[in-house]
């Protein structure tokens, strides 16, 4: 045996493994956020982090890799860091908070690089500068899992567990925007004396400008000393609470009293956005405003552009171009979003921007009435299934610059192989956007170009 078979890292003596355990080096991080260990059967590991020595144990088999449980941190990563809540590791809402957050941004720019390349067979003229905000309670929006627990004589709130399918029981969340941050531990007690307390599943968090709304799936409805003890929380509280009993349609708000939307602002834009307790919003305000300062930037739009939007959903990004260009035309699947956009283009008074309703996970018909226009300049912010369906017209449609929102490296990659090997376009710029601070969910940007 060599030398260095029997040191470690600076020649200090390895420790002995116990029976059923490893002594390994992490050479990198999963798209889930956890370690990567190779040599002989890949092992991942939740907790350890790139360039540590670690001592794990192999606690269940795939075909493909096994899962690890980290047992000790022998040589910790320099980027490790001490995590702020008390439940990371055992909650599944945050993937990486004991790795720094410099670190987090260049390990999700690594993840987008090597998935460009991979995949699409792409790199970028020019990396952009990733960007940033908030790493602390930032989230706006979430979905919260309740259950009572018998064993424990009451009701538990938060996200779901990171390794088993059980709701973590929470006190307060570092991520969540303030007060619902510090709102877990009451809301709880509140649910436990309410006598539909095991027929409520979830609560939809909604954090505006003006107000907290908190969104109630309810599998029985509250009698009258439920409803008088919810309106005393949300009093209290200062939270609007809603009931939901059955789909998205049946969403109203306690005692029916018609308050005033909810809404956030785009400061930049002199713009003010009305939003449903469920609608789809960015979760990180700071940075969703940056983003849509980013995408004027780079669009370089020009007062006689025609911008055309898919998957515009309530207009975040249509009406703020919309100040910026000629005419902007938004299209979203949903319905009750594009009638939301059309609403706040009046409530703004935008006047040079139109709002359509089609199914973009459908291949357009040439005869869509949002096709009919030229378009100097396109922006798509699709689900993470991508926006395969509109590739094709996007070609046809040839404007001079693209710029792709995603939520998901892989289907990002997979459109631009398909937009720069097939239909013409040069991908000019790339870059990560850190809308979900401490999670290993990697939001980023693609400018692509097509000369006339």
């Amino acid at each position: 045996m060599s030398p260095a078979d029997e040191a470690g890292a600076g020649g200090a003596p390895r420790e002995p493994a116990a029976p059923g355990e490893e002594l390994a080096e992490v050479c990198g991080l999963t798209d889930e956020g956890e370690g990567v260990v190779r040599g002989g059967k890949t092992v991942f590991v939740a907790g350890a982090l790139p360039r540590e020595r670690i001592r794990l144990r192999r606690s269940r088999r795939h075909r493909q890799h096994d899962d690890g449980v980290l047992i000790e941190v022998l040589a910790p990563s320099p980027d490790r860091v001490v995590p702020r809540c008390v439940h990371f590791g055992i909650c599944g809402g945050c993937a990486l908070q004991h790795l720094a957050a410099p670190a987090q941004l260049a390990a999700k720019e690594a993840q987008l690089r090597e998935t460009l390349a991979r995949v699409a067979h792409v790199e970028p003229h020019r990396w952009l500068p990733p960007l940033a905000g908030p790493v602390w309670a930032y989230r706006r929006r979430a979905r919260l899992g309740a259950k009572f627990v018998h064993k424990k004589g009451r009701v538990v709130v938060g996200f779901r567990e990171r390794a088993a399918p059980y709701v973590a029981d929470l006190t307060r969340c570092e991520v969540l925007a303030e007060p619902v941050g510090a709102l877990i531990a009451p809301l709880a007690a509140l649910l436990t004396r309410l006598s539909i307390r095991e027929q409520l599943p979830q609560i939809e968090v909604a954090v505006a400008d003006n107000v907290v709304a908190l969104v109630l799936r309810t599998l029985a409805p509250p009698v009258e000393a439920d409803r008088q003890l919810l309106r005393e929380f949300a009093a209290a509280r200062r939270v609007r609470l809603y009931l939901q009993p059955a789909g998205l349609d049946s969403v109203q708000e306690l005692d029916g009293k018609g308050a005033a939307p909810l809404y956030y602002r785009l400061d930049s834009f002199g713009l003010e956005l009305e939003f449903a307790p469920t609608d789809f919003i960015q979760v990180n305000a700071a940075v969703n405003e940056a983003l849509v300062r980013r995408a004027v930037e780079l669009l370089e739009l020009q007062p006689d552009s025609r911008v055309l939007d898919l998957f515009c959903g309530l207009g975040n990004f249509t009406l703020g171009l919309a100040r910026h260009c000629a005419h902007a035309t938004g299209v979203e699947g949903e319905a009750a979003l594009v009638a939301r956009a059309r609403g706040n283009a009046a409530h703004n008074g935008i006047v040079n921007a139109e709002f359509h309703v089609a199914d973009l996970a459908a291949e357009p018909p040439p005869a869509a009435p949002w096709l009919k226009s030229g378009y100097s300049h396109v922006l798509l912010d699709p689900p993470r299934a991508g926006a395969r369906a509109v590739l094709a017209a996007l070609g046809k449609l040839a404007p001079r610059r693209l710029l792709y929102i995603s939520c998901h490296p892989g289907s990002l990659a997979r459109d631009l192989m398909a937009l720069v090997h097939e239909h013409g376009f040069t991908l000019e710029a790339a870059g990560v956007v850190d809308m979900f601070p401490h999670t290993a969910h990697v939001e980023s940007l693609a400018l692509l170009s097509r000369s006339a």
